[in-house]
């Protein structure tokens, strides 16, 4: 492992002021991204992409490869990968990608000094449908302490912790990441959705989940709650929280369709998330974002940019680029139509790449 390695994730003090009760149960490189999220954001805003080093727009599994990196020269600072389907024991998530390959990438991430997001797309205990099965509303019912499936689900927890245990350096560090389960529950398009559980089952998810990683030894991970841009105002969005005690970062889900809509729900969600960090003391983030496809040459400067500039976001991270879906892509490949603009966005001094983490926090340490 190079000097820079985790620089993201190892660089810097902890700060003690803002170690609460969870610290203790966390590693000291993950106590270590969190203040270091926390103060990013006053360098720039951290890019992200799903799946980004696994598949891209007509390749798979080539060593080294990224689309980013293929248009700008570098990795995202974040990637996000999804643990969908490791309930199952197979070898592979939903996207048919390797749990072998995942933890490999990972550990690449992290010794480039960038952050590792987790996703979990579950499939439905109740049904053994995917996680968009919600022709029966009381899933996470069944699922909580008492419910018909309780111990079926405590089992599946159980897989999540191996996974995320196993992820170690070949010196034995466990590398840091930030877990995203739950995501987009203010919609109704995921069987724990607003429709589906009422607010205390919600709630009560979250903290099965996170008590039971603790439980079986997960100190490696922080926590994201990210709804959709749903939520009008602070309470909305804190109808469902489960609380200051898990989580760690805010932020939500959105995807541009028509662009007016799209701008003034991502402005009323980030005003929400910035209102909300700061009296909760919060990293705050846009968790997902995108435009499928891309048609827009001035997309990333002339449209995501500028709305993102007015806030203190630690990441912004967008979806995948898929090799099964050509047409469904979120970050350019090179020729795309706004590959040019997105290397702009790029040199642009409020984005932050890989490279761009590691040399910050070698100069912090």
């Amino acid at each position: 492992m190079t000097l820079a390695a985790g620089a993201l994730m190892a660089c810097g003090p902890v700060s003690r002021t803002q170690k609460d009760e969870n610290a203790s149960k966390r590693t000291d490189e993950t106590e270590k991204l969190l203040t270091n999220l926390k103060k990013v954001s006053s360098r720039g805003i951290m890019f992200g992409h799903h799946d980004d080093t696994v598949y891209g727009i007509g390749w798979e599994g080539d060593e080294g490869r990224s689309d980013v990196k293929s248009v700008c020269g570098d990795y995202p600072a974040v990637i996000s990968f999804d643990l969908g389907e490791v309930e199952l024991g197979g070898t592979a998530n939903l996207d048919k990608v390797p749990f072998d390959k995942l933890r490999k990438e990972i550990v690449n991430q992290y010794q480039r000094g960038g952050m590792i997001s987790l996703s979990w797309h579950a499939r439905n205990p109740l049904t053994g449908g995917d996680a968009w099965d919600v022709k029966d509303t009381t899933v996470v019912k069944s699922i909580l302490p008492g419910g018909d499936n309780h111990d079926k689900f405590s089992g599946w927890l159980a897989k999540v912790a191996g996974f995320i245990n196993s992820l170690q350096t070949t010196d034995g560090v466990k590398v840091p990441v930030l877990f995203r389960p739950w995501h987009e529950h203010t919609g109704s398009w995921f069987w724990w959705g607003e429709k589906l559980c009422t607010p205390e089952e919600y709630k009560g998810l979250w903290h099965m989940t996170v008590d039971s990683l603790r439980a079986h030894g997960v100190d490696n991970a922080l926590y994201a709650y990210s709804p959709g841009t749903e939520p009008q105002d602070t309470a909305q969005y804190l109808k469902r929280y489960p609380g200051d005690k898990l989580i760690d970062v805010i932020g939500f889900d959105t995807y541009q369709f028509d662009r007016d809509a799209f701008l003034a729900g991502l402005d009323r969600s980030l005003a929400i998330v910035d209102s909300i960090g700061k009296t909760h003391d919060k990293v705050i983030a846009v968790t997902e974002v995108g435009y499928e496809g891309i048609p827009d040459a001035k997309w990333w400067t002339g449209t995501l940019l500028p709305a993102l500039e007015k806030y203190p976001e630690s990441y912004v991270l967008v979806w995948r680029n898929a090799r099964e879906r050509v047409t469904h892509f979120y970050a350019p490949y090179p020729g795309q139509t706004s590959a040019e603009d997105f290397v702009e966005f790029y040199k642009s001094p409020k984005t932050l790449f890989a490279a761009d983490v590691n040399s910050m926090y070698k100069q912090d340490k």
